[in-house]
């Protein structure tokens, strides 16, 4: 059994370097191994020696047309700017961003109030047509019909989207762009 302070039992008493090439090492001459023949370093041998692929550059061609494809869409986005049309970045919800809604910096301090209490109205009428679904569900539960419930389902896929496109982004828009806001409201 070694002790604690006994000296390293795998401790050479030369120092060699293994991978060294100096002629210090012997070769093994008692090693049954064979040694390797010279081989291509190419890893699948199996599309001959000397195969070569060849990978398409791109050529000046190329590089050019690109070039004009660049410039035609950077002319026709700065037309589109010029024209007063604008791309909206959707950011709402945040987690599903299916709509563009930015009341503090696109909305005049002015009407904040008003936008904000709109917004709060639009997703009122989606919590209660979501609270209607919970409802009629448990009423379905009970013994009712599923009539009712099928109805429920459709007020909801139809009254969400539908207040939405019809009340709410007209409104938002009007608020947003239209320069007679402020007599309209006075």
């Amino acid at each position: 059994m070694a002790r604690r302070y006994d000296s390293n039992p795998f401790d050479e008493e030369e120092d060699v370097n293994p991978f060294s090439n100096s002629a210090s090492v012997p070769p093994a001459l008692n090693s049954r191994l064979t040694p390797l023949s010279p081989e291509p370093a190419d890893f699948y041998n199996d599309r001959g020696l000397g195969a070569t692929i060849d990978i398409p550059m791109d050529t000046t061609k190329d590089l050019k047309k690109r070039e004009r494809e660049l410039q035609e869409l950077k002319r026709r986005e700065d037309a589109a700017a010029r024209a007063g049309i604008t791309i909206e970045e959707k950011n709402w919800p945040p987690f599903f961003p299916i709509i563009h809604h930015d009341i503090a910096n696109e909305i005049p301090i002015h009407l904040h109030r008003l936008q904000y209490f709109a917004f709060a109205s639009l997703l009122g009428l989606t919590a209660c047509l979501f609270w209607n679904i919970v409802a009629v569900t448990a009423a379905w539960i009970k013994g009712e019909g599923a009539t009712i419930w099928f109805l429920a389902i459709i007020y909801f896929i139809s009254g969400v989207p539908g207040a939405y496109v019809l009340w709410y982004r007209p409104l938002y828009r009007a608020m947003r762009y239209h320069p007679l806001t402020d007599l309209l409201l006075k």
